[in-house]
């Protein structure tokens, strides 16, 4: 403990050196996590007595990605990564005999194409394992990424003033090499072949580099399209194949117009997406549940938060990571990485 001190102290002391440069979070937990996600109920049924029966929520908000969403000054874990934590209640769903049901809250605007098709196939992996139906309730913004992860639930809820869809696929790139050699400064790679600094933001723009880039972009673009169709084309409120390349061009609707196009099946809030995971399940009575971890306050409402790291900053002097502000503070999106983004969330 007392060789542990002097490094604690030099972590504050950092942090209040990084703190004049601006706004700095930090996040301290004493004692050991144990790793356990507690239960808490947040709706219930109306009668005697609380129902056995339970259906899980389980929030998705912000970036959608396998590692933490920043790291506090580089010296303290940013926490569990988006992934991991949806993927652990996604186990307590499935190892808890009287959840019947399973609610996905979405508020997200994507995030990269791996981390997105992961959830999905374990959110799949899930249904096909349990026989638990699924319902994804789509809140403020469900769009790219996010709506793929709703493409793997059994019905999709969307409130309809939701922002959804933006079915297409960006790789972010920046090229500041005109402005650094106006000042004198020139950049050369040395490399082992010609597309070894593939989109290298340091030299110039290289059009058959792109290219390269393009085909990945056509490629996981021509993935996520046939996903819409594969899962729309049979759901409830079948896709309006008519509209398929208009509904797929990247655009966002509104909640009310995805129901209207098929992207969605039917228009309403959480309460509704909880009437229609009971009936799914065929139960009519229950209560729905929502899981958070030791150091977190239980929830008071369906609506609380849960299952997010909090804000932190981030010690990345990098100037080419774009901030995505409100939507999922704290993360950037990083140039060259493949998204299913949509890019409007970004200030």
């Amino acid at each position: 403990m007392r060789g542990s001190l002097p490094a604690a102290l030099l972590a504050v002391a950092f942090a209040l050196l990084g703190a004049a440069c601006g706004p700095v979070s930090m996040t301290f937990v004493l004692g050991a996590r144990d790793g356990k996600l507690r239960e808490t109920t947040v709706l219930a049924d109306e009668g005697k007595g609380l129902a056995a029966a339970k259906v899980a929520l389980i929030d998705v908000r912000g970036l959608i990605a396998e590692s933490p969403p920043s790291r506090a000054l580089g010296l303290i874990s940013g926490g569990p990564g988006p992934v991991d934590e949806f993927v652990a209640r996604l186990q307590k769903a499935e190892e808890d005999g009287n959840v019947r049901a399973v609610i996905l809250r979405i508020n997200s605007p994507g995030g990269s194409v791996a981390a997105s098709q992961l959830m999905y196939n374990e959110l799949r992996r899930f249904r096909e394992t349990t026989g638990k139906p699924v319902v994804a309730s789509l809140g403020e913004v469900a769009a790219s990424g996010g709506y793929y992860l709703a493409l793997g639930a059994d019905e999709i809820v969307a409130q309809p003033t939701s922002i959804t869809a933006s079915i297409g696929v960006i790789i972010p790139t920046i090229n500041v090499s005109e402005g650094l050699r106006r000042i004198g400064v020139v950049s050369r790679s040395v490399k082992s072949g010609e597309n070894k600094d593939l989109a290298n933001p340091l030299e110039p723009m290289r059009d058959q580099q792109y290219a390269v880039l393009q085909a990945m972009v056509d490629e996981f673009y021509a993935a996520f399209r046939g996903l819409v169709v594969e899962r729309r084309s049979s759901a409830p409120n079948a896709l309006v194949t008519a509209r398929l390349d208009e509904l797929t061009d990247g655009r966002v609707v509104t909640g009310a117009e995805a129901v209207r196009a098929g992207l969605a099946d039917h228009e309403g809030d959480l309460r509704d997406a909880f009437e229609r995971a009971k009936s799914l399940a065929g139960i009519e009575k229950a209560r729905l549940v929502k899981y958070y971890g030791q150091y977190d306050p239980p929830p008071r409402t369906a609506y609380a938060a849960t299952g997010a790291p909090p804000p932190q900053a981030s010690a990345d002097p990098n100037v080419l990571m774009l901030d995505l502000g409100p939507l999922a503070p704290g993360a950037s999106l990083t140039p060259g990485t493949a998204y299913y983004i949509w890019t409007a969330a970004v200030p």
